[in-house]
């Protein structure tokens, strides 16, 4: 058994039970598949008060550039109910030509793959004619404080400089080969309370309700639409996520109401001008009168989630056709360039590097009985070795 063997290498992290924020021995079986090849493997510990630490993982071959950066995580979500799951969910069984496990495609699959590509192509060509370096965090799943952002910090102040990443990500929504992820939207959080007055619900002109003031201001915050979308990206996107009144009595006018919202916004905005403009959607409809004729405006606070995550497109061609034509030379199909789904630690990764994502069919992440096709560990052991050898040759020409 070699590390450039992704199935075994998928089968070996599976069974570490790295749930966030968990090192589970994740983090150390990895390290033991890297330094037979060459790697020098670093671990960093980063602290924040009030969370819990997180381990790291930072492995470079090569002391030269062209420095290609391959980031991911191998921390998990919760299994949820075990009792649900047809095999163990840190098992690593395989049935019916799929291997079964919590992490099998987010993301410690793609993981696996790219370091038996790695392997793959020291065996066939030597070390890289450049350099190589695997950025693996365990708090990717959890608040992503003590993983990535710091580990980045930490490699950066140390004179770690990259010319390219590849994040492994699942991003294929059928099948290998539909999608490599380009760029993503912005999300910003929030949550707005309104005050109103406590009163007798038979008596409201003694009372001010704070729900009609909650509809005004979300209705405010949905309609009408924020932008038709770019070249690029999807239309901007506000849902609100939660209504909270608290009161159990049918008689009982209620004094105080809050919501929660967030925005997947495109490149129409930043974080700093979305948010003025809910400001703006927000002050307009508390002083719309439709739902509280002849009262004062509604009176309301909001308080945004730290840490917007910024709108972000990847335009290095050298990146993006070494990973397209490695796709479609391995499967055949000329995969789509997009920038839809949620948030990954690219957001993080594009302030010092260009970046695309490409990794496995992610139907079943997060899912109970998360599984991947054992013949498609091998296809991204292939396509990953293939954009290896376009990538740093092109990099070198």
């Amino acid at each position: 058994m070699t590390s450039s063997d992704p199935i075994a290498n998928l089968a070996t992290l599976i069974r570490c039970p790295s749930v966030t924020p968990a090192e589970g021995g994740a983090l150390t079986a990895l390290a033991a598949m890297l330094e037979p090849l060459g790697f020098t493997v670093e671990r960093m510990i980063a602290s924040e008060p009030g969370m819990p630490d997180i381990e790291n993982l930072y492995a470079r071959i090569g002391t030269e550039g062209p420095h290609l950066m391959f980031a991911g995580h191998t921390d998990v979500v919760p299994v949820g109910d075990e009792a649900a799951w047809t095999h163990a969910p840190f098992g690593a069984e395989i049935a019916g030509g799929e291997m079964f496990g919590r992490g099998a495609v987010d993301m410690k699959g793609g993981i696996a793959c790219f370091v038996a590509a790695v392997a793959r192509h020291i065996e066939r060509h030597g070390p890289p004619k450049g350099s190589i370096s695997f950025l693996i965090t365990g708090d990717e799943e959890g608040p992503a404080v003590n993983g990535t952002v710091k580990l980045l910090e930490w490699a950066a102040a140390r004179g770690e400089r990259w010319d390219a990443c590849l994040v492994g990500e699942p991003t294929n929504p059928d099948r290998l080969g539909d999608m490599i992820k380009i760029g993503r939207r912005g999300s910003v959080s929030g949550a707005i309370t309104v005050h109103g007055v406590q009163g007798h619900a038979a008596y409201p002109h003694l009372a001010d309700n704070a729900v009609r003031g909650v509809i005004a201001l979300t209705d405010a915050l949905m309609h009408p639409p924020f932008d038709a979308g770019t070249e690029n990206f999807q239309p901007s996107n506000l849902e609100v996520t939660t209504i909270d009144i608290g009161n159990p009595a049918t008689n009982v006018v209620p004094g105080k109401a809050s919501a929660s919202f967030n925005i997947r916004f495109n490149d129409t905005w930043t974080a700093e001008t979305v948010m003025a403009e809910i400001v703006r959607r927000l002050d307009a409809a508390a002083r719309d009168g439709k739902l509280r004729p002849g009262r004062a405006p509604v009176r309301y606070d909001i308080k945004w989630a730290e840490r917007p995550s910024h709108v972000f497109l990847t335009r290095n061609n050298q990146l993006i056709s070494s990973l397209s034509g490695a796709v479609e030379a391995v499967t055949g199909l000329a995969p789509k360039l997009s920038t839809t789904g949620g948030t990954s630690d690219a957001r993080f990764i594009k302030d010092y590097c260009p970046v695309v994502e490409f990794g496995l069919v992610g139907q079943t992440m997060h899912m109970v009985d998360e599984r991947v096709a054992v013949a498609d560990l091998e296809t991204l052991t292939v396509i990953y070795e293939t954009f290896i050898a376009r990538w740093f040759g092109d990099a070198v020409a």
